[in-house]
């Protein structure tokens, strides 16, 4: 009998660690500033997944807080209590608020933990099928042939097409026309049926156009070229001749400023766990997204990139004189 009730005493103690674990058994909440279903969103669930057996089983839940270009999930999370359960994933959107907000109702720089990079996405610029340029080089030509005629959809202000339309603007200091959509599906059915003349747009959406030949593909974003089957051959626009452009969405992990160093360690042991694990990976690569494997998986890397990524949007943004308040 008394071995029994040892042997039972030991099974209470483990099942109270199990549950206290990461610290405590209430449930971790990863708020994610945009609707369900969305790129983020899925991101956000598939990291929750990744996350649980490196937090011992912790229960993970996601609360999507939209609105506002994603303020309103900040600024929720830069409220909440810092206590490790609270943590925010949100993308390129968390460098740019602070030039497209003029009255953020809280800082980026100084709210917030970082805890890590997660994946990016890499962008294309495609254009209607009927515009006659079939390369960059005759792209080049026909938009200068044509200053002032030139319509860019974006999928809304603030998103991540008319972040990288801007870009592409400033970069060749050409003023556009920019057609404003309510996301992404309708700018592209404009695109395809020549109502918009380019577009600039995460691969995550453009991947299946360009394959179907539904739209016309010039370049790819980044620094180096994709390896992508279907986009392999197109070339950056930096190679391109518009030096330094590089532009893709990124998605990082945050917490409230004030959350305990120990919780933090924790945290993002769990997160560097979840980028290696294989199904993880996978299920990004569905995406079009790359898992980021550099130092910006360490907290201090990461603000560092996103401060960076503060400076360089700022003054394209304020050069545009566009803005969401």
């Amino acid at each position: 009998m008394k071995r029994l009730l040892i042997l039972a005493a030991a099974v209470t103690a483990f099942a109270v660690h199990a549950q206290t674990a990461f610290p405590g058994a209430k449930p971790i909440t990863i708020v994610v500033p945009f609707s369900a279903g969305g790129p983020t969103d899925r991101v956000a669930r598939d990291l929750a997944e990744a996350m649980r057996k490196p937090l011992g089983g912790a229960s993970i839940l996601v609360d999507n807080a939209a609105g506002a270009g994603g303020t309103i999930g900040a600024n929720k999370v830069a409220k909440a209590a810092p206590d490790g359960h609270t943590l925010f994933l949100h993308h390129i959107g968390m460098a740019t608020s602070p030039a497209l907000y003029r009255k953020l109702p809280y800082s980026v720089e100084n709210d917030f933990e970082f805890l890590g990079m997660v994946n990016e996405v890499p962008m294309t610029l495609i254009g209607r099928p009927s515009l006659p340029a079939n390369n960059y080089k005759e792209l080049s030509v026909w938009i200068n042939a044509n200053k002032g005629k030139i319509n860019l959809g974006n999928a809304g202000l603030g998103a991540a097409s008319h972040l990288c339309g801007l870009m592409f603007q400033n970069a060749l200091g050409i003023d556009m026309t920019t057609v404003p959509y309510k996301g992404t599906a309708p700018a592209i059915t404009d695109l395809i049926g020549g109502q918009i003349d380019l577009l600039c747009d995460q691969t995550t959406n453009t991947t299946s156009q360009i394959e179907g030949k539904k739209v016309k593909a010039f370049a790819v974003t980044t620094a180096k070229r994709l390896t992508t089957p279907a986009l392999k051959d197109l070339p950056t626009l930096q190679e391109s001749g518009l030096k330094g452009f590089d532009v893709s969405i990124w998605h990082g992990l945050y917490a409230p400023k004030g959350t305990p160093a120990d919780v933090l360690a924790k945290i993002n042991t769990a997160l560097k766990a979840a980028l290696k694990d294989p199904e993880f990976i996978k299920k990004q690569e569905g995406l079009g997204a790359v898992v980021v494997t550099d130092k910006r998986v360490e907290p201090a890397e990461h603000k560092k990139f996103v401060l960076a990524e503060i400076a360089k949007w700022g003054p394209v943004i304020k050069a545009a004189g566009v803005y969401a308040d």
